[in-house]
């Protein structure tokens, strides 16, 4: 199935309608053989938006991130990506039609150059070499000093970095980032995060999934609250805060 020929989910959309939401998941279930870990979640992603989902561990947030990437099928439910049903749709495609997946496990090669991982992430995209090194370096400068470097000896937050430079191989309508954070140093997530409200300016979706939240929340339009399984709330992230702690720490007295 190629892009193109991925069903438009539009049953109401008239002549005037507002453009397709970037992504939307219409109560999707999902899970690992018979246990059921997604158990009907609905969210939209407007373009150019920040929407951050926390909470705590087995929240199923990484699993939202597999169902909408197409790693994992959604037993029910709809996935629609610009305004397209994309279940049945590989993870290729979804790729090709703008859907970009930056890991919690920091995907890149560590037994190339800085330089060669670029080089390997523009066999993905659309972009020519020279286009996605001078994105990479205008957002990441430290990486154009390692440009030489091998990978594999670059520090957490220099890999993350480089991880993140999959998004300059497309123009993403949707960037999905698992856990960027994690381990890393509080000034290396704010440079993060940073290029990630860049990214959100020039009209990208992006979807974060957290469970450390206050630099998420300093970037994002909004916020979703996940618990087993459900989505338990959604809003800015001002209105979703003492939901935020009850997720965490419980209702408090």
């Amino acid at each position: 199935m190629s892009a193109l020929q991925v069903e438009p989910y539009a049953p109401d959309a008239g002549a005037d309608a507002p453009p397709a939401a970037a992504l939307e998941l219409r109560g999707v279930h999902a899970g690992y053989g018979r246990v059921e870990v997604l158990h009907g979640i609905d969210l939209v992603l407007s373009r150019g938006s920040v929407l951050a989902v926390m909470g705590p561990n087995g929240a199923g947030k990484t699993t939202t991130l597999q169902v909408i990437a197409g790693l994992l099928k959604p037993t029910s439910g709809c996935v629609h990506v610009a305004g397209f049903h994309v279940n049945d749709v590989t993870p290729e495609v979804r790729a090709r039609a703008g859907v970009c997946s930056i890991p919690e496990a920091r995907g890149v090669f560590p037994n190339l150059t800085v330089n060669e991982n670029l080089r390997v992430f523009t066999h993905a995209g659309d972009q020519p070499y020279h286009v996605v090194q001078e994105r990479a370096y205008s957002r990441f400068p430290l990486l154009g000093q390692r440009r030489a470097q091998l990978a594999g000896t670059l520090s957490g937050g220099e890999r993350q970095m480089l991880s993140m430079c999959r998004a300059f191989t497309t123009d993403p309508a949707v960037l999905l980032i698992d856990e960027i954070s994690m381990g890393l140093a509080p000034l290396i997530v704010e440079e993060l995060y940073r290029v990630i409200a860049q990214l959100a300016a020039e009209g990208i979706a992006v979807l974060i999934v957290e469970q450390f939240a206050s630099m998420a929340l300093k970037v994002a339009d909004y916020a979703a609250i996940m618990r087993l399984g459900r989505i338990s709330a959604v809003g800015t992230p001002a209105d979703i805060a003492d939901a935020l702690s009850d997720a965490y720490l419980g209702p408090q007295a």
